[in-house]
């Protein structure tokens, strides 16, 4: 086990989930010289040695319950509709007091591209998760970008913006830190858990207007007058 002296006494990072979202995100805490264990189904996959190779000494995977046990916080970056059995494997003993970095979405893709939203608009993905872990600090973040966006996120026409929500002041500083850490302006902060709701409601638009500029690598700005 890696000694977090090692790092200047950075935060060990559990990551539920290791498709492209959860490997991107873990490449850029490890980048940044954070602990980070990736939780899979599949730990001994040849796509996670890769990654592990790829993303420096400081990454390593395991279980659902052992990432969730090991991080100091939490990121949760599985498909929407995994959330919740993804949660019930990790364990919610080993989330109680956790800052959760919520990224999943509800995208319903049974009609094909592009998605809708299996729950939305009167209720959130976000929420769901807090009701479930009424004891975790659950703040949604990273969702409206896809994956290459979501570290060193400059582009040419700038910076995009990030926006954010949750319930506990304390957790949604945090998340600005780590993304100031990570290239981003300060976060717009749009209040309660239930702005998940709309920041979730952000992704099927995001993804029309990437499929008609023909480029996933595209943001939203906040300009001001």
């Amino acid at each position: 086990m890696h000694n977090r002296q090692d790092v200047g006494q950075k935060s060990r990072i559990g990551i539920l989930g290791s498709g492209d979202v959860g490997r991107a995100l873990g490449r850029g805490f490890a980048s940044r010289g954070y602990l980070v264990k990736i939780g899979s189904r599949t730990p001994n996959s040849n796509k996670l040695r890769d990654w592990m190779k790829q993303a420096g000494k400081f990454v390593s995977v395991g279980s659902f319950a052992d990432a969730a046990t090991y991080g100091d916080f939490v990121v949760l970056a599985t498909l929407g509709t995994a959330v919740e059995e993804v949660i019930d494997l990790a364990g919610a003993s080993a989330l109680e007091g956790k800052l959760l970095i919520d990224v999943a979405v509800p995208l319903d893709f049974s009609k094909g591209m592009p998605p809708g939203l299996f729950v939305g608009t009167t209720d959130s993905l976000g929420e769901r998760i807090q009701r479930k872990l009424p004891r975790t600090k659950v703040v949604k973040a990273f969702n409206i970008v896809g994956n290459p966006t979501m570290i060193n996120p400059k582009m040419k026409e700038g910076l995009p913006t990030m926006i954010i929500a949750g319930n506990d002041a304390g957790a949604k500083n945090q998340v600005a830190s780590i993304l100031r850490e990570f290239g981003w302006e300060e976060p717009i902060d749009i209040g309660g858990i239930e702005g998940a709701r709309w920041l979730e409601a952000l992704v099927p638009l995001w993804v029309r207007v990437a499929q008609q500029v023909g480029s996933w690598t595209v943001a939203f700005k906040v300009l001001r007058e």
